[in-house]
């Protein structure tokens, strides 16, 4: 037992290290670019834009703060302002697809898929979904009532405290990090040496089929879908080393965590904005699996279109 634990202790180390070095500077930079004029200066330049998803104006602060922070200061900056309750389904929705953009989208790139690929997909599924329920939302014209939401505000005054607050939040962060992500991979190396997770991926083997994955996906698919981009993604690098997932499969399930990943505090989080949460978590599970069997199914044709021509031509130079 004590040798599980200590492999798991180390396999946790490395993976906080590996995935440290990505959260604490990118936490840093946003956390100190919040308070000069960025991100105002972004906020104003898409502010035009939002009428085009039926949002006002400003709507583009809470959109940009949860996109390149997190859920959370999208949700005080949408608590901040006095929006109908279509508007706030419409950005909660969105928030749902693309948030956290920086710092998920390149931890998740550590396992060899493509950064803009994962955020083209995140922010194009949220502006596709502004768009339909704009159009077929012809109600939610009252004003919002939010619920009670404790929100803290941080005033930092000179550049001193500006970049002590950035590296206590990015210290946080990977503190955080730390305190899942070790505990996790213990119990994921006892799980593994034990033949439970062998157990778990034959019976998450009908639902990685249906996706058109390998049943070997099950733990990357299970730890996104409960844990998270940003802390499953220690699941996924180890999944990639051990388990022998294919860089095809591993796409695939990263295109379904994209679209649908912590979906209970996802969902949750957004009880106290007083909006529907059962649609939020239907889209985007719905959404996360039309997206990837139909990515899945496009790569098998091509794949089997490729080995056809192979084999024409090999037959055609033997003759």
């Amino acid at each position: 037992m004590s040798g599980i634990i200590k492999r798991g202790l180390k396999q946790g180390l490395q993976t906080t290290w590996t995935l440290g070095k990505v959260i604490f500077p990118i936490t840093l930079i946003i956390t100190i670019l919040q308070f000069t004029p960025v991100l105002p200066w972004v906020i104003e330049k898409i502010s035009p834009l939002m009428g085009l998803i039926g949002l006002s104006g400003e709507a583009a602060v809470p959109i940009v703060l949860g996109n390149t922070l997190n859920l959370y200061a999208g949700i005080g900056a949408i608590i901040s302002f006095d929006f109908t309750v279509k508007e706030v389904f419409i950005m909660a929705m969105m928030l749902s697809f693309s948030h956290n953009l920086f710092i998920e989208s390149a931890v998740a790139s550590k396992v060899g898929i493509k950064w803009w690929l994962i955020v083209g997909v995140r922010v194009g599924l949220a502006l596709i979904a502004a768009v339909i329920i704009n159009l077929v939302w012809s109600g939610g014209g009252e004003l919002a009532q939010y619920g009670f939401i404790s929100q803290e505000a941080a005033n930092p005054t000179g550049w001193g405290e500006i970049i002590l607050q950035g590296l206590q939040t990015a210290t946080l962060a990977v503190l955080q990090l730390a305190i899942i992500v070790i505990p996790l991979m213990i119990i994921m190396q006892y799980l593994r040496e034990m033949g439970w997770l062998t157990k778990l991926s034959n019976g998450f083997a009908p639902m990685t089929k249906v996706l058109g994955m390998e049943k070997n996906t099950s733990m990357t698919l299970v730890a996104g879908l409960t844990i998270g981009l940003a802390y499953g993604a220690g699941l996924m690098i180890q999944a990639v080393k051990e388990d022998g997932v294919s860089k095809k499969d591993m796409t695939l399930a990263l295109i379904f965590l994209v679209s649908c990943h912590a979906v209970v505090e996802d969902t949750l989080i957004f009880i106290p904005l007083g909006i529907p949460v059962w649609p939020l978590l239907v889209i985007r599970l719905v959404t996360a699996i039309i997206l990837t069997m139909t990515i899945a199914f496009i790569w098998k044709r091509s794949e089997q279109r490729k080995r056809k021509d192979i084999t024409n031509e090999h037959s055609y130079n033997t003759i």
